[in-house]
């Protein structure tokens, strides 16, 4: 039995790098995008099982992607676990309240 799809979205090539390895390591299979679009694009030609996603990105962040994929029957459902070095509070909520499943 195969493992999850995994889309990790983060600006960062380490970032993406690090998580990806670690993932595949482990039978994750793992996609990866550089931004929002890419992100939206690619979760257009395959749905994912679980979605890894930045908050800080440029042009689109990952408040406005999670929102834009909560607002759309087709991916509403997948979950989204939001992964930052922001630690404020109102952060967390703010990521909760667009759809979040967890925050890190």
């Amino acid at each position: 039995m195969s493992k999850a799809n995994i889309l990790v979205v983060d600006d960062y090539p380490d970032n993406l790098r690090t998580l990806s390895f670690i993932l595949s390591e482990r039978g994750y299979r793992v996609r990866k995008a550089i931004h929002g679009e890419m992100a939206l694009e690619t979760i257009q030609v395959e749905l994912p099982d679980l979605i890894l996603l930045d908050i800080r990105m440029p042009q689109m962040d990952g408040y406005q992607v999670c929102t834009k994929l909560k607002a759309e029957d087709r991916t509403r459902d997948i979950p989204i676990i939001f992964l930052s070095a922001m630690n404020e509070a109102a952060d967390k909520v703010k990521a909760f309240a667009v759809g979040g499943a967890d925050y890190m």
